[in-house]
């Protein structure tokens, strides 16, 4: 899509409530003894940015110039998630420091990207009207550096009705358009922004009316339109896509998500791409379905995530193309290290040869401890050399293919030697996961990782699924 490459870095602000969103991967495979309860065996661990935080993470993704309005705790979550800020080269001069907790949500991830839990820490107490004017003072002296401000809203004490209205307010002075993602039910908090952004229950709870159905929409998306003066009311629809309603007009655009693993941050992602649209003048339509695109390779990740625009373009690229888009070769190797310079690499390998649900949850959870999961796979010459002469079952061509169809992989490569040792030291990966099979002093290039302040990660395997038990299931 060409009108991609009118997407240019514009000074956008985030206002809202920010989150530690924070994965403990693991699996469940007994039942306490102390009460009847599954024991969670913890393996690993990933923090992102979550809520105002994670809308702010996916600007930066889609190569927008980023600051951020909030509030975090006194805590460790919080200088965590100033430290996230920092890496992803996020302005936090107009972020306060209080004594509350950080909200911080962790979820427990079993078997299968299986969530069997999840711990909410948080203050959902109002903000004071002293920090709240402080922070307003200092938004005024900076509003004009701004092309377009985002309020999220997730209702956790900072976005209070006067607040919001203060906000709105000196945007409209200053002529700068306002999205708000809602969640409050009190309608008056949100008059006078550009644009709403609703998903079905939502919009149902701002206007107590019915929307079964699409036509329900829009006459509901029209009448919360007039009532808070927006100039247009977006409504995520979940599988079915997306509702935009303007002054006497409607836009509908079908989910493009092929594959949907979470769908967690989706609408973080679809407000960052559609701000970062608007901010840019691309026109309305064009800026919801770059938003959609985005959406759907979010719903294809697993857990909390962001969306680069250079993903975008490979995906409309991908659509005339198949997956080749996601198969490295010995060139964009090379490169590939300096174009993802700000992104965490996972680096996996493998021969893949039958794929079962062994290799789909043990990738699904290596997906999860980085931005790029990058799989090495052995060429058949190399399986041969690993295997024996009957071995591979599956040609390389096809476990590219099989491996690339995933939306949880992001790049394949092959490799012709028995170990991955040199394209370890060719990608220089931030994270290196191997199989339950291993010792993590035995993973190859586990020096190479080390020597860059990387991790190796074991991940188990499934008990009972393995190429081998397969084959030797069909000759039985």
């Amino acid at each position: 899509m060409s009108i991609l490459n009118q997407v240019k870095a514009k000074s956008i602000l985030v206002v809202g409530d920010v989150m530690l969103d924070t994965y403990y991967n693991g699996e469940v495979t007994r039942i306490s003894p102390e009460a009847p309860v599954p024991v969670f065996r913890k393996v690993s661990e990933q923090s992102v940015l979550g809520g105002a935080a994670n809308v702010a993470a996916n600007l930066v993704a889609a190569g927008q110039k980023v600051s951020i309005l909030t509030i975090v705790g006194e805590d460790e979550s919080g200088k965590k998630l100033l430290q996230n800020f920092a890496d992803k080269k996020i302005d936090t001069t107009l972020v306060r420091k209080l004594k509350r907790n950080t909200t911080v949500k962790i979820r427990f991830m079993a078997d299968n990207n299986q969530q069997v839990l999840r711990l909410d820490i948080e203050d959902t107490e109002k903000v004071g009207d002293d920090i709240s004017e402080i922070l307003l003072s200092e938004l005024k002296d900076k509003i004009n550096r701004f092309d377009m401000i985002i309020i999220s809203d997730y209702l956790k004490g900072l976005l209070t009705l006067e607040f919001t209205q203060e906000i709105l307010s000196m945007a409209k002075k200053s002529q700068i358009p306002v999205i708000v993602d809602v969640k409050d039910s009190n309608t008056d908090k949100y008059k006078g922004a550009y644009l709403l952004k609703p998903n079905l229950k939502e919009l149902c709870t701002l206007t107590n009316m019915a929307v079964r159905t699409k036509q329900e929409i829009v006459e509901v998306s029209q009448a919360l339109r007039i009532r808070c003066n927006c100039q247009y009311i977006l409504t995520t629809c979940g599988a079915n896509g997306m509702v935009l309603v303007g002054d006497g007009f409607s836009y509908s655009v079908p989910s493009v998500g092929k594959e949907v693993y979470d769908v967690t941050g989706a609408g973080d992602t679809v407000i960052a791409y559609l701000a970062a649209c608007i901010a840019n003048k691309i026109k309305m339509k064009d800026a919801v379905n770059i938003s959609n695109y985005a959406a759907g390779l979010q719903v294809a990740k697993a857990g909390t995530s962001t969306v680069s625009i250079r993903e975008v373009r490979e995906h409309l690229t991908s659509q005339r193309q198949g997956a080749a888009h996601k198969v490295l070769d010995s060139v964009s190797v090379l490169e590939f290290r300096d174009d993802h310079a700000d992104k965490k690499i996972v680096f996996t390998n493998g021969c893949f040869d039958i794929l079962h649900i062994g290799h789909i949850r043990y990738l699904q959870q290596a997906s999860l401890l980085g931005d790029i999961l990058v799989v090495g796979v052995n060429s058949d010459d190399s399986v041969k050399r690993l295997k024996g002469h009957e071995r591979p079952i599956n040609s390389e061509k096809d476990r590219v293919e099989l491996l690339s169809a995933l939306g949880f992989v992001d790049y394949v490569i092959v490799f012709k030697e028995d170990t991955p040792y040199e394209l370890v030291r060719t990608l220089q990966p931030d994270i290196l996961v191997k199989g339950g099979d291993y010792s993590p002093n035995d993973v190859v290039g586990r020096d190479i990782i080390k020597s860059r302040g990387g991790e190796v990660v074991i991940i188990p395997y499934v008990e009972g699924r393995s190429t081998t038990k397969i084959i030797e299931k069909l000759r039985a």
